[in-house]
């Protein structure tokens, strides 16, 4: 089992969802926290409860890494003020849904910087001292989309695949170090993460973020390299074994579809 006390830990993502739930079990397990987010507010809420409950140090970073160099920034700051990081945890991120040729080409680029340059600039700064360390730990949030085309939300499952792939590689790059790498790749979970890519993009039961959670801990002790929590969505992800990618492709579209506007009138 992979030992967290004494270690420190930098958790995007973290004022929510299942980046609070990342900072809660990493403090229970003895790590210090560096917490990143937009809103300095709830992070400095959660950042005085893990203080008083688990007597850690917990250091604050409010910013938004969907701006351009915002990982580097990150990364340059916490070196200035000696806060070495131990343990990466790439959770901040956000999808669209809705046809590509109605979305916001701003807000599209906004989800490219934080899915996928915030994730590479912060992995890339943080994983030469955890070689020189010879211990440390990155979980990459992915997701079930990046196992097959996802019909409007194209961008976010082309991000997610990036995510996936840039993680596997990484895992077999570090095997045989100090260093544990995993791709934890969620399915629907009951998150704020709807709130911006709307209900039909959920697709089965969604699970519990303490439970996706536990699954990326479980991963890290058995050094996998990519874990997708619940059974439904292990049978999701490995859909395009079964069939060729464009089949996927239609039966997705199909399910994903937008319904129609109320003022739409159909032929």
């Amino acid at each position: 089992m992979m030992e967290f006390k004494g270690s420190r830990a930098l958790v995007t993502g973290a004022s929510s969802g299942m980046g609070e739930v990342f900072a809660r079990e990493l403090a229970r397990r003895g790590a210090d926290l560096v917490l990143a987010a937009r809103s300095r507010d709830k992070l400095e809420v959660l950042a005085s409860e893990l203080r008083e409950s688990a007597h850690v140090s917990v250091h604050v970073e409010a910013l938004d890494l969907s701006e351009p160099g915002a990982g580097l920034a990150l990364a340059a700051r916490l070196g200035e003020r000696g806060l070495a990081i131990d343990v990466l945890v790439n959770n901040a991120g956000f999808g669209l849904f809705g046809p590509l040729d109605e979305a916001d080409a701003q807000r599209i680029a906004q989800a490219v910087q934080l899915n996928v340059a915030a994730l590479t600039e912060l992995t890339c700064a943080l994983l030469p001292g955890m070689r020189a360390r010879d211990r440390g730990a990155i979980v990459n949030v992915a997701s079930t989309a990046a196992f097959q085309p996802v019909p409007y939300m194209a961008v976010y499952g082309a991000t997610k695949a990036y995510v996936l792939s840039f993680t596997e590689a990484l895992w077999a790059e570090t095997r045989g170090t100090g260093v544990r790498v995993t791709a934890l790749c969620p399915g629907a979970t009951d998150t704020a993460f709807f709130d911006t890519a709307s209900d039909s993009a959920s697709i089965g039961r969604r699970m519990t973020p303490g439970q996706v959670v536990a699954a990326a801990f479980s991963a890290l002790d058995r050094r996998r390299s990519t874990v997708v929590p619940g059974l439904g969505n292990r049978l999701l992800a490995s859909s395009t074994r079964l069939a060729s990618r464009q089949a996927v492709a239609r039966l997705a579209e199909r399910r994903m579809r937008p319904a129609p506007h109320p003022n739409t009138l159909g032929a």
